[in-house]
């Protein structure tokens, strides 16, 4: 996951630069790279790997200049080498970016056409271009920083400086954390608060659409038609303990809010925007393709997520499969096939149940593969093949942002193996790619239903149980949002497959036990889950139904709440649909006064069985 860090200083700009990098390594990343204005020029250094080899690089040939820009890069468009690194520089800008710009095909295309030589496979190179060629025209660089944002798509982070302008460095925000950093007549840029803490404790954080001109007198914040906006700043006590909480009440929030930048960040890092491709390493699709059957094993959330997995990998991929908790898996001495593959999901790394049930598999020769959100871990020294979360460190100990990463990951796998299995046509698993693609905006639009949510969770939070309710993917939704609910605001709650009830939750139902269904009306399982629905009204149920636009207009009648999402994709629907089942259960925590990240009797990471 890519990180920025700008100064607008006093002096020795690149090792300002390069401190924040360090805070930012947490991230993840495979290159780094600095730009600053020498004698008014841009001048950078680039280097593959870790912070250490561009350390050198600046030890062999420093950087002067007071004004200056960095990045981690986590490699998306482009295979990792100084060439795809960031900062990205013609001799007019340098720019920094994080996230990914939906439509930079099309804008490198005009951009040649213009005789403009790109020297990347990245698709942040087209900002700088853009950026020079609207310079060449005569506008100023804020006019022009402006226009080029105008035209991007996607969810993205930038900062850049210009030649000449030695009292000047703009950034924009768009779906992508970026914060900013008021110190004594210097100013500073960050991903996040955390990379700032060395240098001030004075922050705001910009909101998306926001745009910032910062200068050493401090920074202006606009939106796109230059009306200025304010912007709060705030007084943190960072620490290199945690990334802070930012402008968010509890860190839970914050990582909920966090999921449009998190979940594009771990999607770029499997599809190339460029051939629209899902990546996943063939050695990996090898073992899973010729496995017999697949083994998927997690504790809690990360459970879930392999339920919901299950569905894709054995309706797209036609691969056999099972999913355990792995507090069970293990005790109940699963027979396991010869050649078999196990798939091991958990946000530590170090979930104790998890890792010996992954023994368990090893001892049983199947080839190992976790999903995992920190490096380094346990699980994942023990397994043949790793695949990385980007979600960031999660504080908060009921997961949101990790699971939903996690959910991509798995998406990415069922995809990528069912395009090697030849079990998706060629038009099928485009439009899934292209789903997997636009969802850190539907994300997005998901966060605008908040402030409903929490008008209902007034409801939620009266009741003393609560039934979700969905039928195929949308079943481990509903198992997931009754786990948050009983997280973090104690109240009793079960999720259910839809078609289950009338065999016996259905006595459950009357006028004090809210229903939370999820029903996208794109669902196969849709009708079903209509009729579902009524059978729990005609019995005094409340229901709220959360579904798309058609769905809620099909249902209204019957239901005493509803939110509306955006149509998507079945496949992309069970990711997309989490969200509101988060908020609501934080909203529902906040109103009964519980420590929504610190719930009782739970932590992070369990390392004991």
């Amino acid at each position: 996951m890519c990180g920025i860090i700008g100064v607008v200083g006093r002096s020795d700009a690149a090792g300002s630069v390069l401190d924040g990098l360090r805070r930012l390594e947490y991230r993840g990343y495979d290159s780094a790279g600095i730009a600053t204005l020498s004698d008014g020029k841009i001048d950078r250094r680039r280097a593959q790997g870790k912070l250490e080899n561009l350390a050198a690089r600046l030890s062999e040939k420093p950087l002067s200049g007071a004004i200056g820009i960095g990045h981690t890069r986590w490699a998306t468009h482009g295979a990792p080498s100084e060439a795809n690194a960031h900062p990205h520089a013609t001799d007019r800008v340098a720019v920094v970016h994080n996230g990914i710009i939906e439509n930079y095909a099309a804008l490198r295309a005009e951009m040649e056409s213009h005789q403009c030589r790109f020297e990347s496979q990245t698709d942040t190179e087209v900002i700088v271009h853009l950026v020079t060629h609207y310079l060449r025209q005569g506008k100023t660089p804020r006019e022009a920083a402006n226009a080029t944002f105008d035209r991007l798509e996607g969810a993205y982070a930038v900062a850049m400086i210009f030649s000449g302008e030695e009292d000047l460095l703009i950034g924009a925000r768009q779906g992508t954390p970026l914060a900013v950093g008021y110190g004594e007549g210097e100013m500073y840029l960050a991903s996040d608060s955390y990379a700032l803490a060395p240098f001030t404790r004075r922050i705001c954080f910009l909101e998306d659409g926001d745009r910032v001109a910062l200068h050493r007198g401090g920074a202006d914040i606009y939106m796109n038609d230059n009306i200025p906006v304010h912007r709060t700043v705030r007084v943190t006590a960072q620490s290199g303990a945690t990334t802070g909480k930012g402008p968010y009440r509890h860190f839970m929030l914050k990582e909920i809010y966090e999921q449009p930048a998190v979940i594009g960040d771990t999607l770029n890092s499997f599809i190339n925007p460029a051939t629209g491709r899902v990546t996943i390493p063939d050695a990996l699709l090898d073992a899973l393709d010729a496995a017999p059957r697949l083994t998927l094993v997690a504790c809690g959330t990360a459970y879930y997520a392999c339920l919901a997995a299950k569905y894709w990998f054995e309706k797209i991929a036609r691969m056999p499969c099972e999913a355990d908790v792995a507090s069970e898996f293990r005790y109940r001495e699963a027979p396991l096939p010869d050649g078999g593959a196990a798939i091991f999901v958990s946000q530590s790394g170090e979930t104790l149940d998890t890792l010996e049930a992954l023994r368990y598999c090893r001892r049983a020769n199947q080839k190992i593969v976790s999903i995992v959100n920190t490096i380094e871990s346990t699980i994942e020294r023990e397994s043949d093949f790793v695949l990385r979360t980007l979600a960031g460190p999660e504080i908060g100990v009921a997961s949101t942002k990790a699971f939903t990463t996690q959910l991509c990951t798995l998406a990415c796998v069922a995809l990528a193996l069912a395009i090697r299995r030849g079990t998706l046509s060629p038009e099928s698993a485009a439009l899934m790619t292209e789903a997997l693609r636009g969802l850190p905006k539907k994300a997005a639009d998901v966060l605008s239903h908040d402030e409903i949510l929490r008008d209902i969770a007034k409801t939620i939070a009266d009741a003393r149980d609560v039934l979700y309710m969905g039928r195929g993917g949308m079943y481990p939704v509903a198992l997931e949002g009754a786990l948050k609910l009983k997280e973090i605001s104690y109240i009793h709650a079960e999720g259910y497959a839809a078609g289950e009830m009338k065999h016996g939750p259905i006595a459950l139902i009357d006028d004090s036990v809210p229903i939370v269904v999820v029903a996208p009306s794109g669902d196969p399982l849709f009708e079903k889950t209509a009729s579902n629905l009524q059978e729990t009204v005609a019995r005094g149920g409340r229901v709220l139904l959360i579904s798309d636009a058609e769905g809620v207009r099909r249902l209204e009648s019957f239901v005493q709440w509803s939110v509306t999402l955006a149509e998507a994709h079945p496949f992309i629907a069970p990711i997309l649909y989490t969200i509101p089942v988060q908020l609501l259960a934080y909203h529902a925590a906040i109103l009964k006064g519980t420590d929504v990240d610190q719930p009782r009797n739970l932590a992070k990471s369990v390392t004991v069985e």
